[in-house]
């Protein structure tokens, strides 16, 4: 299937015509954020958590401590609601009343499971890593056997998703459109600094092209 089925969950109720529900869209959106928010309730108390993350396929994976109270709750097999959102540009209205975000985000909604397997653990971590900054994995020393039992890794199945997009620029009232007020959109993009060298690296050792070149923006 291209598209997800719309639900009760996953419909847009404002604004609906911002809506996507097409995997292109939406797995598009989660490849480019570094960070989800994961929602979930324990005994009546809803929590969100932020946590870095990677796609693969039609799944989620999260990795952490083995201690965390959120993936021992996605492991339960208890479901979940993740969030991401890539901010675009700040919208700048003539009147405070219509300014915006130009923003794209993806809530999905899915239950999980554990990654116990050596392999599929080490996959999802590589698909994690790889999802911070393409080519690190190759490079850095992997996870060893002590290392491997002391991390949990779950992957959450994508039952429902979708996503929402806002784009252009600002939407005034007609009679707002005489005001002497610079009115646009300031674009934003996350963008990487010169790298900065651990003090204990030997001066010897060059910085990656992978790290040099560094950028969100996926093609």
């Amino acid at each position: 299937m291209t598209e997800f089925t719309k639900t009760e969950k996953n419909s847009l109720k404002r604004l609906p015509k911002r809506g996507h529900y097409d995997r292109a869209t939406i797995y598009r959106i989660l490849d480019e954020a570094l960070i989800c928010h994961v929602g979930f309730v324990e005994r009546e108390q809803p929590y969100v958590i932020p946590i870095n993350f990677a796609r693969i396929e039609d799944r989620i994976v999260l990795h952490g401590a083995k201690a965390s109270r959120l993936l021992k709750h996605i492991e339960a097999g208890y479901p979940v609601c993740v969030e991401v959102t890539v901010v675009d540009g700040l919208v700048l209205a003539r009147s405070v009343f219509h300014h915006s975000i130009n923003y794209r985000s993806v809530v999905l909604f899915g239950k999980g499971r554990p990654v116990e397997g050596e392999q599929e653990k080490l996959s999802a971590l590589k698909a994690i890593t790889e999802h911070l900054i393409p080519g690190r994995w190759q490079e850095a020393r992997l996870p060893n056997r002590k290392e491997l039992n002391a991390t949990r890794v779950v992957s959450i199945k994508i039952d429902e998703a979708s996503a929402k997009v806002r784009v252009g620029p600002p939407l005034d009232e007609q009679e707002d459109y005489t005001l002497p007020v610079w009115a646009g959109v300031l674009p934003l993009q996350e963008q990487a600094l010169s790298p900065i060298r651990d003090e204990l690296l030997p001066k010897n050792v060059p910085v990656p092209e992978y790290i040099s070149q560094y950028s969100r923006t996926r093609e």
